[in-house]
């Protein structure tokens, strides 16, 4: 395989639209746009041209959005069968190729670099590779190369296979996939439960069975989760955005919440009560890039479950004035508290580019849910009700692109030597 052929790889039939793309698609939904009329035109265009491949990943995007699962990976499937590789052009001239390799899957299954690079310099090429995609011979030149791959345990064998072709690649690659490993649940916990300033509680992986021997008391959660007793948090294995999780107050509960879930296996970790002094949860969500933290957004609510879209920010000003301070204060504040912490969790998990969902404990330590490549970054919210967050999410974007840049540069000067 020449992975920097120079004759520009076929990203698109010549007959085909452009590709909106997920940063596109998910703008017109955060706003409120009726995607239906839309998705009706892209499935007219795919049946005027059966190989347009840029309207069934459109379509495939739209239907993940409207929460039609089962269809979308069907229509991704049959846009991958036409085409692996798909383009979204620079704002102007490009500055900077990036190639993205990615898994077929739901969103969350990749990073969503789209939204990092919405009107910059940078043309993203995303190839999507996996057992039955084999990477093909040729390649549209780029400048550096991004494992958008995100862990799971169906990427797991994609991420293995990735480690052996990125070994020798000829240009710099960020998010190794040997490290993009080590971001599930068991894996992060093993290394960040030890890091200073840093609470995470184990997450054990339980066989279905053994679940729900636990709920008829046949067996002590004890024996599967070390650090204690109930309450206990439980989700589905691979699962995100909260789907399936749910607190377990007793072993009672356990039957009926399996009631619910299909799945074969779970994790379970103890639960942590981090309300603050007046009764109201807070999380966070922190981007690590090149090791340097950001600010994402901090949510604020009653309940422990906290999701930034159910949380009641829009409607709240009061929790938008102190997310807006935690924002605009954030190095001096947040990230100078947790200096070490932050550190440890860039050291120890050595990923370019790392997303981290944490919280504080009420003793001052960061309390880390979560850490992963998959969640979204954005600039969607309306600016009109949400006008502080502008500016830390250019420092985002802009801190992405630098580690692009210095990754580049860093090459260069070991190739030149």
């Amino acid at each position: 395989m020449n992975s920097t052929d120079s004759e520009q790889y076929p990203t698109n039939n010549d007959a085909c639209e452009p590709l909106m793309g997920l940063a596109t698609l998910m703008r017109m939904a955060f706003s409120g746009v009726d995607l239906a009329p839309l998705g009706a035109e892209l499935i007219k265009r795919a049946e005027r041209n059966p190989n347009d491949a840029n309207a069934l990943m459109d379509l495939s995007t739209i239907l993940q959005l409207k929460f039609n699962p089962e269809i979308s990976l069907a229509t991704q499937a049959q846009a991958l069968e036409i085409q692996q590789l798909y383009h979204l052009p620079a704002s102007g001239p490009a500055g900077i190729r990036l190639l993205a390799i990615m898994g077929p899957g739901e969103l969350m299954s990749n990073a969503p670099l789209e939204f990092l690079l919405e009107g910059s310099d940078v043309a993203l090429d995303m190839l999507y590779v996996a057992p039955n995609l084999p990477f093909p011979s040729s390649l549209p030149d780029h400048d550096l190369v991004f494992v958008g791959v995100g862990e799971s345990d169906r990427n797991r064998p994609l991420l293995k296979q990735l480690e052996q072709v990125m070994a020798s690649w000829p240009r710099p690659v960020l998010n190794a996939p040997d490290r993009i490993v080590r971001t599930s649940r068991d894996n992060a916990c093993a290394l960040l439960k030890s890091a200073p300033g840093v609470v995470m509680s184990i997450s054990a992986r339980i066989e279905r069975q053994a679940l729900e021997q636990v709920g008829r008391g046949a067996l002590s959660i004890t024996t599967v989760l070390e650090e204690g007793d109930f309450p206990i948090i439980v989700r589905p294995i691979d699962s995100h955005a909260g789907r399936g999780l749910e607190k377990i107050d007793d072993p009672n509960a356990i039957a009926d919440y399996l009631q619910t879930m299909p799945d074969s296996a779970f994790y379970v970790a103890r639960f942590v009560d981090y309300r603050g002094p007046d009764g109201l949860f807070r999380k966070y969500r922190i981007v690590l890039i090149g090791g340097r933290p950001f600010a994402g957004h901090m949510g604020i609510s009653e309940h422990w479950m906290i999701h930034y879209l159910n949380a009641g920010m829009t409607e709240n000003a009061a929790k938008r004035a102190e997310e807006a301070r935690f924002m605009a204060d954030f190095e001096e504040d947040f990230a100078r508290r947790h200096k070490n912490a932050l550190n440890a969790i860039a050291e120890r998990m050595a990923l370019d580019y790392l997303v981290i969902d944490c919280a504080e404990t009420a003793d001052g330590r960061l309390l880390v849910f979560e850490v992963d490549t998959g969640a979204v970054i954005h600039a969607m919210d309306p600016v009109d009700i949400f006008p502080y967050k502008q500016l830390p999410m250019r420092k985002v974007f802009d801190g992405f692109r630098e580690m692009l840049v210095n990754t580049i540069k860093r090459s260069d000067v070991l190739t030149a030597s």
